[in-house]
């Protein structure tokens, strides 16, 4: 079932993120076509005719779902990786069930996304526990989120958390809680 992987698209709207894989990954000697949107990546995958794409969940306009659900319908063989910073059992379980090849949490780098795309996901996997994120790293992931929906704007990040934006911005001051 193994099948070398030459060409990968890339589907993240963090730009510097995606630049930093697709140099990682042309380091490697992978040829990479890299996008910043959903509406881009048919295009881009028509030119390069990937074996595989590595898409962001949480994209500005479409999701990775839907990017996913396009490009599976195109190519049906492609071996798709969901990549995300906010992981839930529930978006895992849907990414798989649409055809996702292997679904991993960002930060990912060039060799955790390598070995997710060569894995054979028929074979049996070592038994890891999965852990359950604090409260704590629940809260901190979603006021990340949702400053990030809101361009980085502190004020109208508070307005939407219901929290006065000195208190966020304690918040934002201190670092990712552990677990």
């Amino acid at each position: 079932m193994s099948r070398l992987i030459q060409r990968i698209l890339l589907v993240d709207d963090d730009s510097t993120y995606l630049h930093r894989l697709a140099r990682a990954l042309r380091d490697r000697g992978y040829t990479v076509s890299a996008v910043e949107s959903a509406e881009e990546a048919p295009a881009a995958a028509a030119e390069l005719k990937p074996d595989a794409a590595v898409l962001d969940l949480k994209l500005p306009a479409a999701s990775g779902l839907v990017c996913l659900r396009e490009l599976r319908a195109e190519w049906p063989e492609l071996r798709v990786l969901i990549l995300t910073g906010y992981a839930s059992i529930a978006t895992a379980m849907e990414a798989v069930r649409q055809g996702a090849w292997d679904y991993i949490t960002k930060p990912a780098d060039a060799d955790q996304i390598l070995a997710a795309l060569q894995r054979d996901p028929s074979a049996p996997q070592e038994e890891t526990e999965i852990a359950t994120p604090s409260l704590d790293r629940l809260e901190w992931e979603h006021i990340q989120r949702v400053l990030k929906d809101n361009h980085g704007n502190v004020s109208q990040t508070a307005v939407m958390l219901g929290m006065h934006r000195r208190s966020l911005q304690r918040k934002l001051r201190k670092l990712p809680p552990n677990g």
